[in-house]
């Protein structure tokens, strides 16, 4: 199982996907109902995103046709300025890991934030060592096909404003993401 780790360049920043290439599309195609002198707007992929926050914003799942990405708030995975995962914080990473299995995700990537409270040094600690725990507990449950890119960005990436503590909590993450696999529902694999 292998693990990238924080001094790896990030292949891709967090949050963010990479969109298959457009659809070809015959702008002479006899299907196509334009009008005299109308022409075709170069053709773009859109990603769609599935967006649903749950347990009072405690937990938020993102999905794209590519891409699944939970965000499981601080609070709920580890007492406060600890990396020592609560006992039902396991529970719900295992329901992660079957997610994971059940869509054929087999490049895991596990990244922890933390406010702006605080040096930027002990956010990078902090969020490197309960992305380590979330990675841990998550590698009991998944075989040696996964591999890992496990990082901290201390308080990089904000998703709310740390002006407020609501914003502060939103900030304090750990967020799982994966690749769709082959056998995932949403693959776009179309080889016969």
């Amino acid at each position: 199982m292998g693990v990238a780790h924080a001094e790896d360049d990030p292949s891709v920043p967090p949050g963010s996907t990479t969109s298959s290439a457009p659809p070809k599309v015959d702008a002479n195609s006899p299907g196509l109902k334009l009008g005299d002198g109308a022409t075709l707007a170069p053709a773009k992929v859109l990603d769609i995103k599935s967006v649903v926050e749950d347990l009072g914003g405690e937990e938020r799942r993102e999905d794209t046709p590519s891409d699944v990405k939970f965000s499981l708030q601080a609070e709920v995975l580890f007492p406060k300025d600890s990396s020592k995962l609560n006992p039902q914080a396991n529970a719900r990473i295992k329901d992660i890991a079957a997610e994971i299995e059940a869509q054929g995700g087999t490049k895991v990537r596990v990244f922890g934030f933390t406010d702006n409270l605080g040096s930027y040094k002990h956010g990078e600690k902090l969020s490197k060592a309960r992305a380590d725990a979330v990675h841990q507990q998550l590698s009991k449950s998944l075989g040696p096909s996964v591999t890992y890119e496990v990082r901290g960005y201390s308080e990089d990436y904000p998703i709310a404003d740390n002006s407020s503590e609501e914003g502060r909590r939103k900030n304090r993450r750990v967020e799982v993401s994966f690749p769709r696999g082959e056998s995932g529902p949403g693959s776009s694999d179309t080889s016969s």
